[in-house]
């Protein structure tokens, strides 16, 4: 066993290592979804698929314990160096959902498997019924794009032009995929590279070695941290506005958190039924909002790998909302993802009251078709990500306008939009009053106005319509989403959370995402604070003597 400073030395290269895969990924895509967005991970693996340091981009973290899992049952000792697998199945390897591609690359040291370099990215289009693939409406997976069960792309360093050909083939971008695909698999490859030379220093057994010590130790650390938490179980439950097909049905989340010495027990038996939309859960996603909310809980000190996951275990109801069988859609699990999260986090706030927030204001996408093929030479599909606002918590007001909880996303710069598709953003701004009212307050939710200079197909998902960001404590619950068609006419049209759109050029569409839930009795926020937020235009003169008198 190296000793711990060669163990310490290997992990910081590690993790090094991952932003240098994410630098180059980020400076070498095509599309906007990773050149603004930054919709992917890069990562590095043990010889059994344990991630060792995790990435910017969180939820991605659980998924590639099951996709190598899934890799080596089928290719087993059929792995060779210089191949590369890609895979998009929700299913066959738990990835989120149809639009994320992985590619993993094993890692070989003197004939030995030492590990894996892994990356996963959302892809521009991948087929399936609607634009941009990520349906609001999907009844079964297939309509969300081709499906690639884990497969070799490239064998033995000889890369597949025909399976290239074939994925590209089923795209409306095959331009942006295929760039984006080539440069992943680069980002992957030079994760190979580099570990191939950390081993080539300092031997493939001692990388090996490193790896089992760095999992140990976080496994080790997740326990203590549990085992300082009072022994007990705590429920909680919330709703999202629906799945975007059965719109007058709300969709269950439930969760029991049960705390015995140095395990943590996340029970998901009484989550409401696999859902007709595409908002059902596969259990990595579950795991990454599981792990992200009890690290949360217990401090920003754990660093985490999946030698947490014996600290962890999971029980599932089959055919639920977070655990879905085939053919269930998923191409807007995100929005799950982050309700689930308010859920588990409510729960956990009961063994640390310290660590408590209020209901953050979930996320969602905007995606254009341009009709007439968008400006020339540029894409004819903007896709974009868009963020919310946090809720307040124990000692804390919640961040404004930004991305929440797991994804680390960054929302388009208007600069880009406007040059690169006929597009104009004639409004974007916080809104006032919208986080929810507390001794610590809610982030305030933006608003963003769009005007279409060519006729497009507009496909907008989103939540907290029907249900806004809930308060904690005696906070008060944040503004819920809207989203508005032909807005500023007399055609004018609030819609449903979720649907798809044609518009034609000349008009205007508004979305308002949700604000942040309040956290404690508004009636004990600091005075200087409330004065704060008046001279800094968060909250209105009025709604001040409403909310904190």
């Amino acid at each position: 066993m190296p000793d711990p400073v060669t163990v310490q030395i290997l992990r910081n290269k590690v993790a090094g290592l991952v932003e240098e895969m994410h630098y180059h990924f980020y400076r070498s895509g095509y599309s906007t979804i990773i050149r603004e967005s930054r919709d992917f991970s890069c990562v590095i693996l043990d010889a059994a698929g344990g991630l060792i340091v995790a990435p910017p981009m969180f939820f991605h973290a659980p998924v590639y314990k099951h996709l190598v899992g899934r890799i080596v049952e089928i290719y087993g000792a059929g792995l060779a160096a210089g191949d590369v697998f890609v895979c998009n199945h929700p299913y066959e390897g738990g990835l989120p959902h149809v639009s994320d591609m992985a590619f993993v690359a094993p890692i070989f040291a003197d004939g030995a498997l030492v590990g894996f370099a892994g990356s996963i990215a959302h892809k521009a289009d991948i087929g399936g019924t609607n634009p941009g693939s990520t349906s609001a409406n999907a009844t079964e997976i297939y309509h969300e794009g081709l499906l690639l069960p884990p497969i070799r792309i490239a064998e033995a360093g000889r890369y597949k032009d025909d399976l290239e050909r074939l994925i590209l083939a089923n795209s409306r971008q095959p331009e942006l995929v295929q760039g984006d695909m080539r440069a992943q698999i680069a980002a992957t490859r030079l994760g190979v590279e580099r570990i191939e030379e950390i081993c080539a220093r300092f031997g493939g057994g001692t990388v090996c070695e490193a790896f089992a010590a760095i999992l140990a130790g976080a496994g080790a650390a997740l326990k203590s941290a549990i085992a300082d938490l009072p022994d007990g179980s705590a429920s909680a439950e919330g709703f999202m506005d629906s799945d975007g097909v059965e719109r007058d049905r709300p969709v269950h989340f439930a969760c029991t958190v049960t705390v015995e010495g140095e395990t943590a027990t996340f029970d998901f038996s009484d989550a409401d039924r696999q859902a007709r939309g595409p908002i059902n859960l596969r259990p990595s996603m579950v795991e990454a909002c599981c792990f992200y909310a009890l690290i949360g809980c217990l401090g920003p000190d754990l660093q985490y790998n999946d030698g947490m996951r014996e600290a962890v275990r999971f029980v599932y109801a089959p055919r639920t909302i977070t655990n879905a069988s085939p053919p269930a859609p998923v191409s807007s699990y995100q929005m799950a993802n982050l309700k689930l999260v308010d859920v588990i986090l409510e729960a956990l706030s009961a063994f640390r009251p310290d660590r408590a927030v209020a209901n953050a204001a979930s996320s969602g996408a905007v995606m254009i078709q341009w009709l007439q093929g968008g400006r020339e030479g540029q894409a004819s599909l903007q896709y974009e990500i868009i963020g919310s606002a946090y809720g307040g918590g124990a000692g804390h007001d919640g961040a404004s306008a930004c991305a929440t909880h797991l994804s680390n996303l960054h929302i388009t710069p208007i600069e880009i939009i406007e040059s690169e598709f006929p597009c104009r953003i004639p409004r974007f701004e916080l809104m006032a009053d919208s986080g929810g009212a507390g001794t610590w307050r809610g982030g305030l939710g933006l608003r963003r106005e769009y005007e279409l200079l060519q006729d497009a197909v507009v496909i907008r998902r989103y939540d907290r319509a029907r249900f806004p960001p809930v308060g904690l404590s005696g906070g008060k619950d944040g503004q819920g989403s809207r989203f508005v068609i032909r807005y500023g006419s007399e055609e004018a049209e609030e819609t449903p959370p979720a649907g798809r759109f044609e518009l034609a050029a000349g008009e205007r569409f508004l979305l308002e995402t949700a604000a942040g839930g309040g956290y404690g009795d508004p009636a004990a926020r600091a005075p200087e604070a409330v004065a704060r937020d008046i001279a800094e235009g968060y909250v209105s003169e009025a709604a001040a003597k409403r909310d904190y008198n």
